[in-house]
């Protein structure tokens, strides 16, 4: 209904730039929002106010100019001048009789805009380190990353989702040394535990499948693992200077060859388990990308020759320098250190430009919001290559924090000691989970209520939306035991009977649907369509309490079926964008 108000204001802007009411050089960039009130219309326009000063009139005179040439439409009952030059519209009962009759004629395609209509968009999310279970505040970029790319995708925009594997680089070492020391452990060795090693139980079950593979293969040179080394923090030494030199003495002892088998194994099975658990939360990729791959194809090089070609790069004391602070940046970065070796930053740069030159749109960043550092350096990268960095969004998602009965539960990677995404998931539910990810923007923090998800409660938005599905379930199935049967023409043609309050709210709020969906789209904001269904459960909740179903008046009862037909059908669409399931009954 928006795009339709937009289309008369344009139209009626037309019109008086034709009889030269108004310049041809004014602009019409119309914005049309919903009303908070329905006292002021269904919709408001502003354009009067946006355009008053450039047409050289009042707000209000230059509204009623408009209101006199905008086209007539049956799906508008009235306009409205009000306050400082508000053009406040008001549907009519032909558009809401149009909103049931393409829902349940559209059914889960209704709201999406036709596919491959919008710029395509290369999504990447969650890319953990491979070196440990998810935890909650990865769950949180997967469950918003996943809506987001849902959403966009009916929206108009093809999509590719993307998972880059960080399997190249000092954390992977050190998982490689702490699965060697457990797998030395397990084979009757005492060796001493770094501080700075992954402590979880998964590196045990890591280490037993190296055992597995390759026996007793690995165990020799134990005694020597630790000789000499670099103090540890508890021994008052340097605890990353003692891990360093570790990762040096477990390539020494077992040669490329072994090492290269451990570390394998150790990054399979984390590729793995981190692919089950996001698989079984709902969250798919179309593609897992490797750093590594920059290596082996030449990509890296490639790019760092493009930087070079173009000027930005400048050797400083045997390293290579790229001269980010031109571009933006707030200082400038090393890509290649002295001893040779590339850094990070240098893969990130040439995933940059990969991406951009696989996806001819947009390519997503979503980021944890402690990478926001990452923002002005990557731009600084496009620039760099010659690329648009306009053409780079970054959604940085703020953390979340467990609360149980009332108190903050604490987690620590390193240390093991951390709440995983399969324990919350085991706690609380797929549903529940993927909702609370999604229910507040993710540019602010989340307070994750165990206690409250779990609860079947109104209070719990996730069972209150799921609740009014089953509740629509529930009248269908009491019409079928009361052997009468739904005829959606017959309500089709009654839908004016429709005139209580309750109905008429919530006729317009599934009529607001794909609005939501394009709004969401455009903002990359999932909360924006929970807080919608929540809305659309709260009206329906309200007109299940006010009316009577299951009536003997046909058309009253049809068309009351529609209506809830529908409302079902948009509570499904929304709640499958966001990865939450529409149970039948509960």
């Amino acid at each position: 209904m928006r795009a339709h108000i937009e289309e008369l204001v344009t139209q009626a802007l037309g019109y008086l730039k034709r009889d030269g009411v108004i310049g041809d050089d004014i602009g019409t960039a119309i914005q049309v929002e919903p009303t908070k009130d329905r006292a002021h219309g269904d919709y408001a326009c502003n354009i009067a106010m946006v355009l008053a000063k450039t047409a050289k009139m009042a707000p209000t005179e230059l509204a009623k100019k408009i209101l006199d040439r905008v086209p007539a439409s049956k799906r508008v009952k009235s306009i409205e001048i009000a306050g400082p030059g508000f053009l406040n519209f008001f549907v009519s009962g032909h558009h809401l009789k149009i909103v049931v009759r393409e829902i349940l004629a559209k059914g889960a395609d209704y709201g999406r805009a036709p596919a491959n209509t919008l710029p395509p968009v290369l999504i990447e999310f969650v890319s953990a380190n491979p070196t440990g279970p998810l935890h909650v505040g990865h769950g949180r970029g997967a469950a918003y990353g996943a809506s987001v790319a849902s959403i966009l995708e009916a929206a108009g925009h093809p999509v590719e989702r993307e998972y880059y594997v960080n399997d190249d680089g000092r954390q992977m070492d050190i998982l490689a040394v702490s699965v060697w020391l457990r797998y030395l452990e397990l084979a009757g060795e005492r060796v001493r535990f770094p501080d700075n090693a992954y402590q979880g139980d998964y590196v045990y079950d890591i280490a037993r499948q190296v055992r597995s593979r390759h026996g007793d293969d690995l165990r020799h040179h134990a005694h020597e693992v630790t000789e000499g080394l670099p103090a540890d923090a508890d021994q008052e030494g340097d605890a990353e200077a003692h891990i360093d030199a570790l990762i040096a003495r477990t390539r020494a002892l077992l040669g490329d060859e072994q090492y290269e088998a451990v570390f394998a194994i150790a990054l399979e099975a984390m590729i793995e388990d981190i692919r089950q658990d996001l698989g079984e939360f709902g969250v798919h990729f179309d593609r897992w990308y490797s750093e590594r791959s920059l290596h082996t194809s030449g990509a890296l090089e490639q790019a760092l020759a493009k930087l070079e070609a173009k000027g930005w790069l400048e050797t400083r004391n045997g390293a290579v320098w790229f001269k980010a602070s031109e571009l933006g940046d707030d200082k400038d970065r090393v890509v290649v250190r002295d001893n040779g070796r590339s850094t990070y930053f240098a893969s990130d740069v040439a995933y940059l430009l990969d991406k951009l030159e696989r996806c001819s749109g947009q390519a997503l960043y979503i980021f944890g919001a402690d990478h926001h550092g990452y923002v002005p350096r990557l731009k600084a990268a496009a620039k760099g290559l010659g690329q648009d960095p306009d053409r780079l969004d970054f959604q940085l998602v703020q953390f979340a924090v467990l609360y149980r009965e009332g108190q903050k539960l604490q987690m620590s990677t390193r240390s093991g000691e951390f709440v995983t995404l399969r324990d919350l998931r085991d706690e609380v539910g797929n549903d529940a989970a993927r909702y609370f990810y999604v229910m507040r923007s993710h540019e602010q923090h989340l307070d994750f209520d165990l206690d409250l998800a779990k609860s079947n409660a109104n209070e719990n938005p996730v069972f209150y939306i799921q609740y009014a599905h089953a509740r629509i379930q529930s009248i269908f199935a009491k019409l079928e035991e009361s052997g009468q049967r739904h005829n959606p023409a017959i309500g089709e043609a009654a839908i004016s009977r429709l005139d209580a309050e309750p109905e008429q709210v919530l006729l317009r709020q599934l009529g607001r649907y794909p609005e939501v969906l394009e709004n969401a789209a455009q903002r990359r904001a999932p909360h924006v369509l929970a807080h919608y269904l929540h809305d659309i459960a709260a009206e329906f909740h309200s007109w299940y309490n006010h009316s009577q179903f299951l009536v003997d008046d046909d058309d009253l009862r049809n068309a009351r079926l529609n209506l809830a037909q529908a409302t079902a059908q948009v509570l499904r669409n929304g709640l499958g964008l966001i990865g939450v399931s529409a149970p039948e009954s509960m």
